[in-house]
């Protein structure tokens, strides 16, 4: 995939009229069949109802677009969680590429609820990478520690992607170390994808809600290295209100909230969230 494919995406995403750039047919025909591909991706059997039903809220073809990936390339996702993105991302990247889970290494936690909680985690996503290898079959769990992140071999990434997961770095004094890692493991002109809950403005450390200020998490990365290459509101949601009980728990899909309230916070749906894409200055 050139670069002028991966610009094409992005300016898709953007919706920044492309008539004005140079195309070749050959440019226009990988782009074509990148959005395919992706597009498959999303309807595929192996994605759960209850995930695919978020992609209402969560815009993964065009936050993916938007942030360059493509089919040959290698992408670490930076604690995948439950696997929402993987369901995705694992696919996508099968034939051409290679896809990473970046997970917590329980083994760094002591004996306790946070090493049994971390190991669960571990140990469910390996799981579905197991059960469906025709999807998951190349997928590799890479492990690190919270408190000194190795990522892998420095410049070995094209792509570095996380979702929703700066709020627990700030509050766990973890963040700093995380995006120098995310520099090191980076490729030069490699992409760092964050998307994350957006705070009304910056917000403290001690902070609960889940919520982060965008200028917050811009410094952050820039602080690593990182320069801000581009914004965009594909996962921005006006309704939100960001003032609820119990943060961005409150909201869809946590439903932290009284029965009461059900009907109020399924019309607001999931939090307000900035995406933004920095790359690693190739000199």
């Amino acid at each position: 995939m050139t670069r002028l494919s991966l610009s094409l995406c992005v300016l898709a995403a953007l919706a920044v009229p492309v008539s004005s750039f140079a195309q070749t047919p050959t440019a226009t025909a990988a782009t074509e069949a990148t959005n395919t591909a992706l597009a498959n991706v999303l309807k595929g059997s192996w994605r759960s109802e209850a995930n695919a039903a978020r992609d209402a809220y969560r815009h993964p073809a065009e936050t993916l677009a938007f942030f360059g990936v493509t089919p040959g390339e290698t992408v670490l996702e930076i604690t995948p969680g439950g696997g929402w993105y993987s369901e995705i991302l694992a696919p996508y990247l099968h034939d051409g590429g290679q896809y990473l889970a970046g997970v917590a290494d329980p083994g760094a936690y002591p004996e306790g609820k946070d090493r049994e909680y971390y190991q669960r985690g571990k140990t469910r996503l390996e799981a579905k990478f197991n059960e469906s290898p025709a999807q998951y079959g190349k997928a590799k769990v890479t492990l690190f520690a919270p408190n000194a992140p190795v990522f892998g071999a420095p410049d070995s990434v094209d792509t570095v992607l996380t979702f929703r997961n700066v709020h627990n770095w700030r509050m766990g004094g973890q963040a700093e170390g995380m995006f120098k890692g995310f520099y090191e493991v980076l490729k030069p002109g490699g992409v760092l994808g964050v998307v994350e809950h957006r705070a009304k403005a910056d917000v403290p450390v001690e902070d609960k809600s889940g919520y982060v200020g965008e200028a917050q998490v811009i410094a952050m990365a820039e602080a690593a290295g990182f320069k801000l290459e581009a914004k965009s509101e594909v996962n921005a949601n006006p309704l939100d209100t960001k003032d609820h009980p119990n943060g961005v728990w409150t909201l869809p899909p946590s439903n932290n909230h009284d029965a009461a309230d059900a009907a109020k916070y399924k019309a607001i749906g999931e939090s307000d969230r900035m995406t933004l894409r920095f790359v690693k200055p190739v000199n």
